[in-house]
């Protein structure tokens, strides 16, 4: 059981039919339940800044999204704006296609450049597992570590029929971070606390999921039966 689960959770909302009600709604939850996070998309920054100003959660940003294949400036671009809205984490997308070409140098590059740019902000990378082998996972933690990022990041939840965050996933980027000081986001199709809880007994540090308040729910239904 972890009574403090809750602060392993991104709050997330990126529906791209998401209204100003939604949002509201995101971060009442994400106070009332002590979430880490919010994470939403970069037009919704500014409101759930001003909704979360008199609370201790983050708010987090989507960089590249969901498919990873914009150009590098486009996406330093994004994350300046990002976080002249009030952006505190930056959650960007890898150029996928370039990674597959064995561009991995490219990769920790463009990955370094979103790291300068945010400073002191953390930048979680997203690898989309769901596209990627074994090596390729392993090729793009490798290449988190090479640019600097604060964590790795499994999905963005996009891929059709995608299995999302898996605790093989989980354990196979630990293994390839070894000693480096990198957190781990598992993000995508973590609904329920016993999916959220193997993920962290896995090594996730960081959970991005929509069903924020049903995993602490159900949290707290095993804490009572004990």
């Amino acid at each position: 059981m972890n009574p403090e689960i809750a602060k392993y959770i991104d709050h997330t909302l990126l529906n791209p039919n998401a209204r100003k009600a939604e949002i509201t709604k995101l971060c009442e939850e994400a106070k009332e339940n002590n979430f880490y996070a919010v994470c939403v998309n970069p037009v919704h920054v500014r409101q759930a800044v001003k909704e979360l100003s008199s609370s201790k959660v983050a708010v987090a940003t989507v960089i590249g999204f969901p498919l990873g294949a914009n150009l590098t400036d486009v996406k330093i671009a994004e994350t300046q704006k990002a976080i002249s809205e009030g952006a505190e984490e930056i959650d960007m997308v890898i150029n996928i296609g370039a990674l597959k070409d064995g561009e991995f140098d490219f990769v920790a590059e463009e990955i370094k450049a979103i790291v300068k740019v945010a400073k002191e902000h953390p930048v979680k990378v997203i690898i989309e597992c769901d596209l990627l082998t074994d090596d390729e996972k392993i090729a793009a933690t490798k290449a988190c570590i090479a640019g600097g990022a604060q964590m790795v990041k499994t999905s963005t939840g996009f891929v059709k029929d995608g299995k999302g965050a898996t605790v093989e996933d989980i354990r196979l980027i630990k293994d390839t971070l070894g000693s480096a000081k990198l957190g781990i986001k598992a993000s995508a199709g973590i609904r329920d606390y016993e999916k959220a809880k193997a993920l962290i007994d896995a090594g996730a540090t960081r959970l991005g999921t929509s069903a924020g308040v049903s995993i602490v729910k159900g949290s707290q239904a095993v804490q009572a039966a004990y």
